[in-house]
């Protein structure tokens, strides 16, 4: 059976440097956990870091971190859908809005539940996914500020995640103006210019990040050490927090090319394959683990020697090459994995869940 691995020491030391870094800028951060899938065996050891607030996309994963630690601020960081409403309210202290209509809904749960629920009001910035536009934010805080038991505590804006937008000094400042506005027209206080998350980070080392941008929602630097905006690794942070391991299942010395009438794979693709490769054999392994659980071009194998030449729905197939390292059946393969690769896995109910 595959697992994966999470390095209890390589996690906190990221935490630490992050937290240090947000903490010498005087930036508030929340660690987005959507990447750990409500997984209570990863979300326990986050948790225990310090964290005092906690995002995600997904409310039964708020609900696993209120069971945790109920003392943790949590928000939801993306539009509630109506039917949701009541356990938003239940379980987010805060969630990220761009429709008036779902507010008032929010507010009129709050009002049962004997709440005030707080918001962050999402701002387009260019991005083309969530947030309102910048010609009608005004009359929409306007309309906001009219809910009883609704809370303003932040803007915010989405970037990079769609069509991969990248934040710069220009557009966090454009934000900070918007808060400005809203703060002079309304005389109210703003707490949160939630502009910043993994790829904003290296604008702080840059000296390019606005100071009134004093939130940031980091998941994916947190756990990868990702720098984001130049798609590297940052300096001091542990890239290898989470490993996959999966085991070889057959090894053979095989032909390099197919045999027969060719068509398509499972996933619908049609091959084609050098002449030159033909009648070459070489070692090949597959090992248990598939794209039901992960697609391949999300991960890389740590012996840079071995490549991935096939998947299907239950196996993968690596080229060993000529086996120097003399793999045999039953050995481990270790895996690094880009963002959707841990993501993926770690949702996989297939894969065993381990701490290292």
């Amino acid at each position: 059976m595959a697992f994966m691995t999470l390095d209890s020491r390589k996690l906190k030391s990221n935490y630490e440097y992050l937290d240090r870094l947000f903490k010498m800028n005087g930036i508030q951060w929340t660690v987005v956990t959507k990447m750990l899938c409500g997984n209570r065996l990863y979300l326990n050891e986050v948790l225990k870091l310090g964290v005092t607030q906690a995002s995600d996309s997904r409310v039964s994963n708020l609900k696993a971190i209120k069971a945790i630690n109920p003392a943790i601020e949590t928000i939801y960081i993306k539009p509630p859908a109506k039917r949701a409403i009541p356990s938003v309210v239940k379980y987010a202290d805060i969630s990220m809005n761009t429709e008036i209509e779902t507010i008032k809904l929010l507010s009129e749960e709050a009002r049962r539940q004997n709440k005030i629920h707080k918001i962050i009001i999402m701002i387009e910035l260019g991005e083309l996914r969530e947030g309102i536009l910048g010609e009608h934010f005004v009359d929409f805080y306007a309309n906001v500020f009219k809910l009883e038991n609704i809370k303003v505590v932040g803007i915010g804006a989405n970037l990079s995640c769609l069509y991969g937008v990248l934040p710069n000094q220009d557009k966090l400042i454009q934000l900070s103006l918007y808060e400005q506005l809203i703060e002079a027209k309304f005389n109210k206080q703003i707490p949160y210019v939630s502009g910043g998350s993994s790829v904003t980070i290296p604008l702080i080392f840059q000296k390019l990040l606005p100071k009134s941008i004093n939130h940031f929602r980091v998941g994916e630097t947190l756990f990868l050490g990702t720098d984001v905006y130049n798609d590297t690794t940052l300096k001091n942070m542990r890239p290898d927090v989470f490993r996959l391991y999966a085991e070889i299942i057959e090894l053979s010395e095989k032909p390099m090319v197919p045999m027969g009438e060719m068509g398509t794979n499972v996933e619908g693709d049609e091959f084609s394959f050098d002449e030159k490769d033909i009648g070459q054999r070489t070692f090949r392994a597959i090992i248990d683990l598939g794209l039901l659980d992960v697609d391949e071009k999300h991960l890389k194998p740590v012996d840079e020697n071995l490549s991935f030449v096939g998947a299907s729905s239950d196996m993968l197939v690596i080229d060993l090459g000529d086996n120097k390292k003399n793999y045999r059946v039953g050995d481990l393969l270790e895996f690094r994995m880009d963002y959707m690769g841990t993501l993926r896995t770690i949702n996989s109910r297939y894969i065993e869940k381990r701490l290292s």
